[in-house]
């Protein structure tokens, strides 16, 4: 039987990356004409509030020009080493389908460390300006948002070496937790080494009680420190991001469409840090002091800047993302391994560290918490769990159906009790052993065998996308994805309900 053949990527849209390469090259070299001094040589539009931010809409225009061009240039090289597999859920399977290079968020993560490697001196661009006879002022070079801009580029790299060593030798999920741990190091380390905070503030209502208490040592102030449990919980936090996007997987473009929300999410979050809004917006909006474009008027000194240094992390990772996603959409042309999953959930990690926000970033990870949950019984071993869990393809009508776990001997009674009250909230869908048949003899199945009469014999497997395929029925499988996709964003709305509605009713006064 001849080998079927390869899939390169989908054809580039020409006309498209035409106009976007001089766009992203105006935007990056239009802030460095003040720096050499150019300006009275090239007169061009007045330098926005955050030159350095404009040049980063530039590189992130450049990384996704670059992601659409290098993955169907580098996909041939994957498949002739060996880095290739078949999309399971289409017509042949594991066994007649083309091959699809895999591991391909490899070059992508490249792509954008290089990007952001030559992005460095953008943000520290008015240093070099000179002034006078003075020169370069050292003593005034801002070393801390430089020191955390390299961490996060070395957790980055880390994970994505990591990420691509997974997907090489793919490592046991047992030995792959360590992983987001070690990628995490230098981020963390720097963290401490800057006089990182733990204290962590409290509602004001536990305030309130707790100082009505009078408990030893307790002062009345509205913070608690944590100490090394702060730092438990950031070891855990990059655990968590990298994983968690990585078990919610298995349909064409799922993997990208999530850290490409949640991206767009941060990066709004972030601007509402910045002195940038328009004023008519804000007075629209009964926002106090309107004139100084503050969307949050306490949002001033250190936290725009930490916001700032997020934005040039997030900003390239959606151009990254937006660009696989041609690639990675149905009918994928090219898989993103366990790399992309590692890069970018390391990517949000490091912001939330760096930029102190890591409970908001948790938030914009509601439909990944909640897969994570419905996942617990089995990847604990509560529930038998098979080694793939993606959706059924029906090659019959050529839609997804809910795949199911089947058991080979009885679960656990807790297993059991958990996989009940999933059903009765309708998010498996269990089925049950049929009445033994007597034997010609005339015996029955003694009592001690299994399964006996109405024993659990199978469950859906417990992940979103296959709750969503038991709650609304076979789909096509971009439908699925649109579905997760607007599970993501409906989460992020509900992110930014809780961190900027119900969140300043409970803690009271800002939150930075």
């Amino acid at each position: 039987m001849p080998e079927p053949a390869a899939q390169m990527g989908r054809p580039l849209p020409v006309l498209f990356i035409s106009t976007l390469i001089p766009i992203a090259l105006t935007l990056i070299v239009h802030p460095l004409i003040p720096v050499f001094g150019l300006s009275e040589y090239f007169p061009l539009p007045p330098q926005p509030t955050f030159p350095a931010l404009q040049a980063n809409v530039g590189f992130a225009l450049l990384a996704l020009v670059g992601t659409l061009l290098i993955v169907p240039k580098v996909g041939p090289a994957f498949i002739e080493k060996g880095i290739r597999g078949r999309d399971l859920l289409k017509p042949g399977g594991r066994t007649s389908g083309p091959w699809i290079p895999e591991c391909l968020g490899l070059p992508c993560a490249s792509l954008y460390l290089l990007l952001m490697m030559l992005f460095i001196p953008f943000p520290f661009s008015h240093i070099f300006q000179v002034a006078g006879n003075n020169g370069v002022g050292r003593e005034k070079f801002p070393i801390r948002e430089l020191t955390f801009y390299l961490t996060s580029l070395l957790s980055l790299f880390t994970a994505t070496m990591l990420g691509f060593i997974d997907d090489l030798f793919d490592i046991r999920w047992r030995h792959k937790l360590p992983i987001p741990l070690i990628a995490a190091v230098p981020t963390l380390l720097v963290y401490y080494a800057t006089g990182g905070w733990t204290w962590v503030v409290l509602p004001e209502s536990v305030g309130k009680l707790l100082c009505s208490l009078g408990l030893p040592g307790w002062t009345g102030a509205p913070v608690v420190n944590l100490h090394v449990f702060y730092y438990v919980y950031l070891v855990l936090l990059p655990t968590f991001t990298t994983n968690s996007i990585n078990i919610l997987a298995g349909i064409n473009g799922v993997e990208v469409i999530q850290p490409l929300i949640i991206a767009m999410s941060v990066t709004l979050n972030d601007l509402f840090f910045l002195p940038i809004w328009p004023e008519w917006l804000l007075a629209l909006l009964g926002v106090e002091n309107p004139a100084s474009g503050r969307m949050l008027p306490w949002a001033v000194g250190q936290v725009v800047t930490r916001h700032l240094m997020s934005l040039y992390f997030m900003i390239p990772l959606i151009g990254v993302c937006a660009g696989f996603l041609w690639h990675n959409w149905y009918p994928a042309r090219a898989f993103p391994g366990d790399t992309l999953c590692y890069f970018t959930g390391m990517a949000f990690s490091a912001v939330a560290i760096q930029g102190h926000f890591s409970k908001t970033m948790l938030l914009f990870f509601l439909p990944q918490i909640f897969n994570f949950l419905l996942s617990s019984p089995q990847l604990f071993r509560l529930v038998p769990c098979p080694r793939h869990r993606l959706p059924h393809f029906n090659e019959a009508t050529g839609l997804l159906e809910p795949s199911k776990a089947v058991f080979e001997r009885a679960p656990p009674l807790l297993g059991r009790i958990i996989l009940e009250a999933f059903q009765i909230l309708g998010l498996t869908r269990l089925e049950r052993a049929p009445p033994p048949a007597d034997s010609k003899s005339g015996e029955k199945t003694p009592s001690d065998s299994w399964p006996q009469d109405g024993d659990l014999i199978s469950a859906t497997n417990l992940t979103l996308l296959n709750v969503l395929l038991v709650r609304l029925g076979p789909m096509r499988e971009p439908t699925l994805c649109l579905l997760v996709g607007a599970g993501q964003v409906a989460g992020s709305a509900v992110a930014f309900a809780i961190r900027y509605g119900v969140g300043s009713l409970v803690y009271g006064g800002d939150r930075r």
